[in-house]
């Protein structure tokens, strides 16, 4: 866990419970009111998304980008966060 940024550590440090989607490591301010503009509030719905796109980071990143707004840096950094968190948690 040395190299995974404080966030990171954070998110993956328990279940995600209630917390809102500006949890999620990579998600900035900017992007976070995007998603919760269209609906996507908490961290379990954006986990829900890529779930349903079968955890393909490449796919999900594209929806994050096309949909939200999402730089790549952002895309990656969540999409690298929720497939962490379904390594530790599922």
């Amino acid at each position: 866990m040395d190299h995974m940024s404080p966030r990171l550590r954070a998110f993956l440090s328990e279940p995600i419970g209630e917390k809102d989607v500006c949890w999620v490591d990579g998600i900035s301010h900017e992007l976070a009111i995007n998603l919760v503009t269209k609906g996507i509030n908490k961290a379990y719905i954006l986990l829900g998304q890529f779930l349903l796109m079968h955890k393909n980071e490449a796919e999900f990143q594209r929806w994050l980008i096309c949909c939200f707004g999402a730089t790549e840096c952002e895309a990656q950094q969540s999409s690298h966060c929720l497939k962490e968190w379904c390594a530790c948690f599922l």
